[in-house]
């Protein structure tokens, strides 16, 4: 214990001394909690049921416990995500030293390469547990279903961090209120899908939500690392989102679920509804009001060294948090149903085993983090060959998860 003590302490103080002095740590604390939110979400409200042939299937204790929506509101911070992503990429977008189309292709590159990464290596795994280890098809299908499920949001994350010089643009004409359109555009989308004339309206029409969507957060970010955000601003977007929240919710009869639950008709985030939005600049308003006392707090060491640990892990983290829940799960359903695992997440004690499971999924995130960081790296050595294949691999992968093939 006493050796584990002493590389702990030797890597904060490492850490300490490599950070440099105008690094601005309220940002990466942010950015953390928001990474930590997705793993913690999944984890707690995913759940598995077991079918009579052995095979596995998504599950969530949403559907039995409605009461613990709340939990969602927490954690669902991809509104925090959006913002702390589009005030770091003001920064960097200032500090290019080459054109615009060199600074966007580096960064479209650093998240391209982990999810090429996990697709490639999951459909490279998937006749292997089929034909080697005799996993069920509908097991593999659950499992790819859950690994493709966060990548989601790369690609928009992709689309949004290429419209940054349009943001930065739309920052300096308008500040804050350049992300105001953005809000209306899913209120009008909101209200024909939702609204009197409903029936009127094809499914596809909700689509138009998913960019307007999540582009508000990010706004609001280039437009606070513009310099255009006050603390007033800030207030305004506390206070405004909370009761936008509020009515949203006890006058208009949006689920209050963040997330999917299976059997509801309707879902608040795909694609994001109009409370999404609500609940992101609630959360924005905030981060910004607390930002100095974050920057302050994180000054410790302690608490600054696991910051920079989750940042530098941000994509294995994003891309892999199922795979580590899936490698207990998938070998646990051959046991049969296995509290907190595999089983109905239809009881109390469903969900305390569950929290026992959970330093266990961390555990093992953490073991294959060892091994997948390497994804993130440029991948300068790795021919031309291996990078089509992998493409390939991954296109394979993308079929079978969404159900094409």
């Amino acid at each position: 214990m006493s050796a584990l003590a002493t590389m702990a302490r030797r890597t904060t103080r490492k850490i300490e001394s490599g950070t440099p002095a105008h690094r601005d740590r309220a940002i990466d604390g942010l950015r953390a909690l928001a990474l930590l939110a997705v793993p913690t979400g999944h984890w707690l409200l995913g759940g598995f049921t077991l079918s009579s042939d052995g095979a596995i299937h998504n599950a969530s204790p949403l559907g039995t416990f409605a009461g613990l929506a709340p939990v969602s509101w927490v954690l669902q911070m991809l509104g925090i995500f959006f913002l702390v992503g589009g005030y770091a990429s003001v920064l960097s977008y200032r500090r290019r030293k080459g054109t615009t189309r060199a600074w966007l292709g580096g960064r479209l590159a650093r998240l391209g390469r982990p999810v090429l990464g996990v697709t490639a290596v999951w459909a490279a795994l998937l006749p292997v547990l089929h034909f080697g280890f005799d996993v069920p098809v509908d097991t593999l299908r659950t499992a790819s279903t859950l690994v493709i499920q966060p990548l989601w949001f790369v690609g928009v994350y992709t689309v949004v961090t290429a419209l940054t010089p349009l943001c930065v643009r739309a920052a300096r004409r308008l500040g804050v209120w350049a992300a105001a359109p953005l809000l209306g555009s899913v209120a009008v989308v909101d209200f024909l899908r939702y609204g009197p004339y409903a029936d009127a309206v094809p499914p596809w029409l909700s689509l138009l939500n998913i960019l307007p969507g999540w582009l508000f957060a990010y706004q609001l970010g280039v437009s606070w690392g513009e310099g255009r955000v006050t603390r007033r601003h800030a207030l305004g977007l506390l206070i405004g989102g909370a009761a936008l929240f509020a009515a949203l919710l006890l006058a208009f009869g949006y689920p209050a679920s963040m997330v999917g639950v299976p059997g509801e008709a309707r879902t608040n985030s795909h694609p994001p509804s109009l409370l999404v939005l609500a609940l992101a600049a609630t959360q924005s308003g905030a981060a910004i009001l607390l930002r100095d006392r974050l920057g302050r707090l994180l000054k410790r060491p302690a608490l600054w060294a696991p910051v920079v640990v989750v940042n530098l892990s941000a994509m294995t983290i994003l891309c892999w948090h199922q795979t580590a829940m899936l490698t207990a799960a998938i070998p646990a359903s051959s046991l049969g149903e296995v509290p907190g695992l595999v089983g109905a997440p239809d009881s109390a004690g469903w969900i305390l085993a569950r929290l026992a499971w959970m330093p266990v999924f961390a555990g093992l995130l953490v073991l294959i983090g060892r091994y997948a960081r390497g994804f993130e790296s440029p991948w300068a050595g790795t021919g031309a060959g291996r990078r089509t294949l992998a493409g390939l691999l991954a296109a394979g992968f993308a079929v079978f998860a969404l159900g094409l093939a």
